[in-house]
């Protein structure tokens, strides 16, 4: 018998843990994650974007941040759901 660590494990893995874990959890590779993560953060920039515009001249963009925001919500909670 050997003392050898159990790559799969995240506490004696830690690229797994930082790495792969999450991306896992959610059913999806790293790079699909990653895909993911960047593209919610573009649409999120956009949302930002619009309110900031909308701040500072009220008649534009009216709906648009929370348009945003409701579909990234609808993609959210449809993640890693299977039928």
């Amino acid at each position: 018998m050997t003392d050898t660590p159990n790559p799969s494990a995240s506490t004696s893995n830690p690229f797994r843990s930082v790495f792969l874990d999450h991306p896992a959890s959610v059913d999806e590779t790293f790079w699909q994650h990653f895909g993911f993560a960047l593209t919610f953060s573009f649409w999120l920039f956009c949302a930002a974007f619009a309110a900031l515009v909308h701040a500072l001249i009220p008649c534009l963009f009216e709906k648009t941040g929370s348009n945003i925001i409701r579909k990234l919500y609808a993609r959210i909670e449809h993640r890693g759901v299977t039928d």
